[in-house]
This record gives C-alpha cells, sequence and structure tokens, in this order.
C-alpha cells in the first residue's frame, strides 16, 4: 500500500514536471534577432575603392574581425521570428593592403535586390575595382495615369510640388584684420 501510494505520487510529479517544460498553444513567443542588420540599400552604397572608415560608416561595426586576417570583415544577421525557422544571412568584405574596399561575399551581391533574385530576374551588374556600378535597365514606357485615378491624384500633388532653393552661405574670410 505504502509503495503504490509512494509510485503514484512520484508518477504524477513527474507527469506535472513533463506537462510544464511543454510550450502549449497560443503562447506567444519573441523574435530573436542578433548580429548586424545588413540591408541591400547599405551593399548599393559600397563602391570598390571606400576606404575602411567610409565601409564602417555605411555598414557599421562588423561582427568579426579575423585576428590573423585583417583584410576581411564579416557580418552576421540572424533572425528567429516566434519559434519559427532561424534566417541567417553573412556578408564578409575584403580590403587590399592599402585599406581600400576590394570585394565583396555572401547573400547580398551589390545591384542585386531580393525581390530580383526571389523572382528569377537578376540584374547584369558587374563590380570590378576601379568601376562604377551601372545596372543595366531595359527600357520601359510609362502609360499615363488614368483620369480620376489615384495614381493620377499621386501624379498631381508630385507635379504641383515647388522646389525652394537651399541659401548658400557666403565663404567665411580667413583673411587675419
Amino acid at each position: 500500500m505504502q509503495n503504490t501510494k509512494l509510485l503514484l505520487t512520484s508518477l504524477t510529479l513527474v507527469g506535472l514536471l513533463a506537462l510544464a517544460g511543454c510550450s502549449f498553444p497560443g503562447v506567444y513567443k519573441i523574435d530573436i534577432q542578433q548580429g548586424n542588420v545588413v540591408t541591400q540599400d547599405m551593399i548599393d552604397q559600397l563602391r570598390p575603392g571606400m576606404t575602411r572608415r567610409q565601409v564602417r560608416f555605411i555598414m557599421g561595426n562588423p561582427l568579426l574581425q579575423d585576428t590573423f586576417n585583417t583584410n576581411r570583415w564579416d557580418y552576421l544577421y540572424s533572425l528567429q521570428p516566434g519559434g519559427g525557422k532561424r534566417q541567417q544571412e553573412r556578408m564578409s568584405i575584403f580590403f587590399n593592403e592599402s585599406d581600400q574596399l576590394v570585394s565583396l561575399s555572401g547573400d547580398f551581391m551589390p545591384g542585386v535586390s531580393r525581390d530580383q533574385e526571389i523572382l528569377g530576374g537578376g540584374s547584369e551588374t558587374s563590380v570590378s575595382p576601379g568601376t562604377e556600378q551601372t545596372p543595366s535597365t531595359p527600357d520601359v514606357q510609362e502609360r499615363p495615369a488614368k483620369p480620376g485615378s489615384v495614381e493620377e491624384s499621386i501624379q498631381r500633388e508630385i507635379d504641383d510640388v515647388e522646389t525652394t532653393p537651399v541659401p548658400t552661405p557666403a565663404p567665411l574670410e580667413t583673411a587675419p584684420q
């Protein structure tokens, strides 16, 4: 009798502990972000020949700086949305001996947006040292907006905007008086 009571109590306790470890449906789980947020806009601003300071201004401090290879910066970003599958993106930036940007590698490439990559419409953009990035776009003819549509009202508002010139300050005199 004593043994069955002890066995029943211990099984109840183990069952409650196992139940407490389970996640119940409807329990909110937070999104977990780690690392450097890297966007396609940031990558598009990078140009071959930029200095480390210019790259750091655009991209921020790298998450990893290799002690043995100081010419490589690594940016890592991971996002795990509320208990879902973890997504990770990485970007490596390489410099030459004179501290100038030489190349990029990783999940982002200059001139190729994520939307274009997903839809399969790659860009004919190439980046090599000493050349500017020039994406080639096909000739697209714009059609005028339909009268009375929202597009037409937005276009009318844009056309009616008056530009205001920015005043330029007069140069300061540097000669002593």
